[in-house]
């Protein structure tokens, strides 16, 4: 497979790795992006993986709550501009209002409930598409309709949280919505993590060791990488986090203070996915007017 500079360009971004070495890492591994980031990884010149789901489209995240019932809808449109206006906004709004009184299931099952005034919901969008100029699309939602409490928060209208949690005060619920926001946790805890995620980190942590680590006894080697692997379990662990809202302690450890326990969560985030096209206008009207 051709190694192109916008495959080394894409590695790079996510990496954080020299060109060099991307594209060496793309023609190890038959330019591969996914095995060139586990190659950077094992050889310890990958900073970090931030960039594997590129967030662009914009729009809102909007929620609506009733108790222990709330509802969390994407609704998408293509400028910040756009997403900003008035018009926008309160479409959003009565969308998931609409969808928490509605019981609506998902996404399509939204577009056909009825929108106060007339008309369904996607009617409404249609005629908000005429008045503002631009695409929107109502793209995603979620619930939680519980007997526990659930903490909700959003955060700027660009990403929100539903965490259901049994026990514990209002006070606790939201600072773990707002916790997840912040620190977005793939996990509940180091019992959520699949096996196959262990396996892979405890090969990655071995790899990086040199072979005088390597030749340790092997009782000794295996609590080297254990230790290692609780780590990186914690940090990628809602319960093994430090608290954001108290770092002097893990969430794992505000939980217990209140005898509650999470029972999961959900997170959304503006046009996480969704990859948009960047437009270099500089580059397009000298290339128009044979400069390029």
């Amino acid at each position: 497979m051709e190694i192109t500079a916008s495959l080394v360009k894409e590695l790079r971004e996510r990496s954080g790795a020299g060109m060099m070495e991307c594209k060496k890492a793309l023609a190890e591994n038959a330019g591969d992006i996914e095995k060139a980031m586990e190659y950077l990884r094992k050889t310890g010149l990958a900073k970090a993986d931030k960039k594997a789901g590129r967030v662009a489209a914009e729009g809102r995240i909007v929620l609506a709550q009733n108790g222990s019932k709330a509802v969390l809808v994407e609704v998408n449109s293509e400028t910040d501009f756009v997403g900003k206006d008035e018009n926008f906004v309160k479409f959003a709004n009565t969308a998931a209002e609409v969808a928490l009184s509605s019981g609506s299931a998902d996404i399509e099952a939204l577009k056909t409930a009825a929108f106060p005034g007339g008309g369904s919901v996607d009617e409404a969008r249609q005629a908000l598409v005429a008045k503002v100029g631009e695409n929107v699309q109502l793209r995603r939602m979620v619930r939680a309709d519980s007997a526990n409490k659930i903490g909700a928060y959003v955060h700027g209208g660009r990403i929100g949280v539903l965490v259901e949690v049994k026990g514990g005060s209002d006070e606790l619920a939201r600072g773990l919505a707002m916790h997840v926001a912040a620190m977005n946790p793939p996990y509940v805890s180091a019992a959520h993590v699949p096996a196959d995620i262990v396996a892979k980190e405890k090969e990655i942590e071995l790899a990086k060791m040199t072979d005088k680590d390597k030749a340790k006894p092997a009782d000794i080697l295996e609590k080297i990488i254990s230790g290692k692997i609780n780590k990186i379990v914690s940090e990628m662990t809602l319960t093994g986090q430090p608290y954001v809202l108290d770092t002097n302690m893990t969430v794992e450890a505000a939980l217990k203070k209140e005898g509650a326990e999470v029972i999961g969560f959900q997170r959304l985030a503006v046009g996480e996915g969704i990859e948009k096209v960047v437009e270099d206008y500089a580059a397009e009207v000298m290339k128009q007017a044979g400069l390029a």
